[in-house]
C-alpha cells in the first residue's frame, strides 16, 4: 500500500504493520489507530488543516461538580478525528470479507474510543484576584501516554476468538469466560515464541540482548533471557571528569576510568543430536 500526506508534513501509512492475527497485531492495530485520532484532532486544534478546527459543538453554560461554567476557548475535535480515522485507517479492511479483516475494523474501533476515554475538562478562572467567579472551559486530550497505558494493559487482557458462522461477529474461543469483547482486543492466533529466532514469525530472539539484572520487569535478564541465563562482560570505560573552566578560554578535564559490567542473554543450547551431526 501507498502513502497518503496531510498538509505536507503529517505522514500516515496504510501498509499493514504485522501479517499474523496474533494479541501483537491486535495492539499494533489499535494503538495505530489511535495515533491517527490523536494526531488528526490536535491538527485540527492548532490550526493545521483547512477541512477542521476547533469543537463548534460546545457551547452557552454548563455545569459540572464545581458548579455552572461557560464554554470557550479550544475545544478538541475529538469526534472529528474519530470520523477521519474510521474513514482512512479502516478503508483497507472494509473491501475485505475475512475474518482478519473483521479482527482489525474491531481493534481499529478500540483504539479510537481509547483516545475520547482520556478526554478532560480543562478551565481558566476569571474574577477578582483569581477568585475564580467565573470559569471558561473546554474540553481537551489528555496526555497519549494515557491511551498508551491503557492499550498496554488491553493488550495484555486481549481475548482470542473465533469468527461466527454468519461473518459478521465473533466467538470467545474459551467457552467457560463470560467476558464481553466490546471494548477488548481480539486476536485469532496464538503469539510465536519471542524467546528463540523465528525469521518467518518476525522473532529476532533475545539472545545477545542487553538486559538489567536489577529489574524484575521485562527488561530483567530473568524475564528477557527466558530461563537460560545472561552472560557478564566487564568493561573498563575512560571518561572525562572533573572538568574546570579555565580564564580565558578553556575547559580542562581529567580523565576518570569507571569499571561497567554489561548483562547479555545466552543463546538457547544446541539439541544434543546436533551435536552429533
Amino acid at each position: 500500500m501507498g502513502e497518503r500526506t496531510l498538509s505536507g508534513s503529517l505522514s500516515l501509512s496504510t501498509s499493514p504493520p504485522i501479517s499474523s492475527g496474533s494479541r501483537e497485531a491486535a495492539f499494533v492495530y489499535a494503538i495505530s489507530s489511535a495515533g491517527v485520532v490523536y494526531a488528526i484532532t490536535r491538527a485540527c486544534s492548532q490550526g493545521e488543516l483547512n477541512s477542521c478546527n476547533c469543537d463548534s459543538h460546545k457551547r452557552d453554560k454548563d455545569r459540572d461538580r464545581r458548579g455552572e461554567f461557560d464554554w470557550g476557548g479550544c475545544s478538541d475535535n475529538i469526534n472529528y478525528g474519530i470520523k477521519f480515522s474510521k474513514d482512512f485507517v479502516d478503508a483497507k479492511e472494509k473491501k475485505e470479507k475475512d475474518a482478519r479483516a473483521l479482527m482489525n475494523l474491531h481493534n481499529n474501533r478500540c483504539g479510537r474510543t481509547a483516545v475520547k476515554k482520556f478526554m478532560k475538562l480543562e478551565c481558566k478562572c476569571h474574577g477578582v484576584s483569581g477568585s475564580c467567579t467565573l470559569r471558561t472551559c473546554w474540553l481537551a486530550m489528555s496526555d497519549f501516554r494515557k491511551t498508551g497505558d491503557y492499550l498496554r494493559k488491553k493488550y495484555h487482557l486481549a481475548i482470542q476468538v473465533t469468527m461466527n458462522q454468519d461473518g459478521t461477529g465473533f466467538t470467545v474461543t474459551n467457552k467457560h469466560s463470560d467476558r464481553l469483547i466490546k471494548n477488548d482486543l481480539v486476536y485469532f492466533e496464538n503469539s510465536p515464541d519471542y524467546c528463540v529466532m523465528d525469521k518467518a514469525a518476525g522473532s529476532l530472539g533475545t539472545a545477545g540482548r542487553m538486559c538489567n539484572k536489577s529489574s524484575k520487569d521485562t527488561d530483567g535478564c530473568e524475564v528477557m533471557c527466558c530461563g537460560r541465563g545472561y552472560d557478564t562482560t566487564r568493561v573498563v570505560r575512560v571518561t572525562k571528569c572533573e572538568c574546570k573552566f579555565h580564564w580565558c578560554c578553556a575547559v580542562k578535564c581529567k580523565e576518570c576510568q569507571q569499571t561497567v559490567d554489561f548483562h547479555t542473554c545466552k543463546a538457547p543450547k544446541r539439541a544434543a543430536w546436533l551435536d552429533q551431526t
